[in-house]
This record gives C-alpha cells, sequence and structure tokens, in this order.
C-alpha cells in the first residue's frame, strides 16, 4: 500500500518536518558526490552493530561511539529509499509537529531514531552491514500519528499485479497493516542481521518508542 495524502489538515506550518526533509535531502546530495567514497562514508556515519560493540569492547571514547545513532539517521542508500521515507515524512509529519509543538517533534523525532537504532543493534549484533536511513525515526511519527489521529482518512495506492486501485482507509488500518509487516518481516530476520538490506527491528523499535512518547511530549491545551 503506498499513501498519497491524508484527509487530515494541520494548523501550523509544519517549520521542523520541512527542514528535517531538507536536511535528508542535503546529505542525499552530499553523497552523490562522494564517489567511490560512498562505501566509506556508510561505515563511518552508519551505525555498524558490530562495530559499536566492539567500541564498548575497547571502552572507546563516547563521542565515536554514539554519533553514528544520529548521523545513520540521515543517510540513504538510494533514490528509492530517500524517496520513499521522505514522502512518508512529509505526509505524517505535519499533523504530528501540530499536535507535539516544535520543539516537542524535533525531540520526540530523534528520540524515535535512536530507539530505532537501539534495538536494530542489539537484535543484529554481529552485523557488519551498516544501519541508514531516517526510516526508524519516521516509524516513531507513524506510532505517534495512529494514536492521535486514528480515524483519519488515508487516500491509499493499491497495486494488484498490474491493476492500481485508489481507496479511502483509516489510519488505523493503515498504519497497522504497515506495523505488522515490519513485525513479521523482523521475525523472519532474526539470526540473518538485516533481510535484503532492511532493518526491519528498526522500524519496530521507532514505531513501538513513538506510541509511548506521546502521552510525554503531547502538547497541552488549556481551556482559558
Amino acid at each position: 500500500m503506498i499513501p498519497l495524502k491524508d484527509k487530515n489538515p494541520s494548523y501550523g506550518f509544519p517549520v521542523v518536518n520541512y527542514l528535517l526533509i531538507a536536511a535528508n535531502a542535503a546529505v542525499f546530495f552530499y553523497e552523490l558526490s562522494l564517489g567511490t567514497g560512498l562505501d566509506a562514508f556508510f561505515l563511518k556515519y552508519g551505525l555498524v552493530p558490530s562495530k559499536y560493540f566492539e567500541m564498548m569492547s575497547h571502552h572507546t571514547h563516547l563521542f565515536a561511539r554514539y554519533v553514528p545513532f544520529f548521523t545513520s539517521m540521515f543517510i540513504h542508500g538510494g533514490w528509492l529509499h530517500i524517496i520513499g521515507n521522505m514522502w512518508f515524512l512529509f505526509i505524517f509529519g505535519d499533523n504530528v509537529e501540530d499536535k507535539l509543538g516544535h520543539r516537542n517533534y524535533l525531540v520526540f523525532y530523534v528520540l524515535s531514531g535512536l530507539a530505532a537504532g537501539a534495538l536494530q543493534a542489539y537484535l543484529s549484533a554481529s552485523s557488519s552491514i551498516p544501519t541508514i536511513g531516517a526510516s526508524g525515526a519516521i516509524s516513531g511519527v507513524l506510532g505517534a500519528y495512529v494514536v492521535m489521529f486514528p480515524r483519519a482518512r488515508i487516500v491509499t495506492l493499491i497495486p494488484i499485479f498490474i491493476i492500481f486501485d485508489i481507496i479511502d482507509v483509516s489510519a488505523l488500518l493503515f498504519i497497522g497493516f504497515w506495523f505488522m509487516m515490519q513485525f513479521l518481516s523482523g521475525v523472519e530476520s532474526v539470526g540473518q542481521g538485516m533481510s535484503g538490506g532492511i532493518a526491519w527491528w528498526a522500524h519496530v523499535g521507532g514505531f513501538i518508542a513513538g506510541i509511548l512518547m506521546v502521552p510525554v511530549f503531547k502538547r497541552r491545551r488549556y481551556a482559558i
């Protein structure tokens, strides 16, 4: 299922969401300039689980150990990777920012990404494949969205072989189906690191973190 748009207007300008999209795009265009140095860039700034745990055992400086948890959130492996991630962020992020407030949304996004990276690293500790991409943090955004807007309508493209259909589904159905696919794929990949190059458990971890953090970050509105 591919989301085309949501029927859920936001009432403020999602400045943080747009800045996050711009930051991801800027890093991606920088990647395109690296040529043969791209793999080294992924290994240095992506989150490599085996490298992280090796640094822990050698008591490496905290800064070097944890920087990849942050930088990996802004790195993507190709056009489809970044377009898919930014499209989801564009559709769902504005409403979440509207509810949380700008500063809370930024902190929420980063913490979702950190939780996603932590779970992925823990469950694929021996993997030498860099975990990259904003999908863990965006999964947190989806978790918050389904909690706050379960009945919002998502205009969805359904590809069935060579036939395409467009339908409206609830956010609860769309995101619930999405999460079920991530979880089942994650279970299937246990012991295999990342199946097909996709960090399924990062999606699961970010999503659960997003749901759990909503009560903490949701902006209070007091009656006057």
